[in-house]
């Protein structure tokens, strides 16, 4: 992540109010892919007057100016994380939802042999793996 949410929102000439600036904080400190009801969750430790419906807004106005990506890890709810952060994939634990971001040469190199092959340069992909774990035995294998 090069710049912060708050930094980020000022150069796009968006108003910061305080609970903005408050969700902002939460985003990021975000380790994780968090949905809306958990960014609120977090946000009102720190302000308890932010509603559900301020982050929802918020949210929704960081997204349409390029600030946050949003996804779908076919649980349901929309996930957000930066959308200046370096590139990575996503594998999405189907057992427990939990997901992980991993980057691998080997596959990039592919997508970009593919996309050459096709006739295209590549200008960006977004890659989600979904998975159950393994059992220690299958992993042996």
């Amino acid at each position: 992540m090069t710049q912060s949410i708050q930094s980020r929102a000022a150069t796009a000439g968006l108003r910061m109010t305080g609970q903005r600036r408050t969700i902002a904080k939460v985003l990021d400190g975000a380790t994780d892919h968090p949905d809306v009801e958990e960014l609120h969750r977090r946000a009102i430790t720190l302000d308890a007057r932010i509603s559900l419906a301020t982050v929802y807004r918020t949210v929704k106005l960081f997204e349409e100016e390029g600030i946050l990506e949003k996804h779908d890890f076919g649980d349901g709810r929309a996930r957000y994380e930066h959308a200046d952060g370096p590139h990575h994939d996503h594998l999405i634990d189907m057992t427990t939802g939990q997901v992980i971001e991993f980057v691998d040469p080997e596959i990039e190199a592919l997508q970009e042999r593919i996309a050459r092959r096709l006739g295209y340069r590549l200008q960006g992909h977004r890659l989600e793996l979904y998975g159950e774990p393994i059992s220690p035995e299958e992993n042996a294998e």
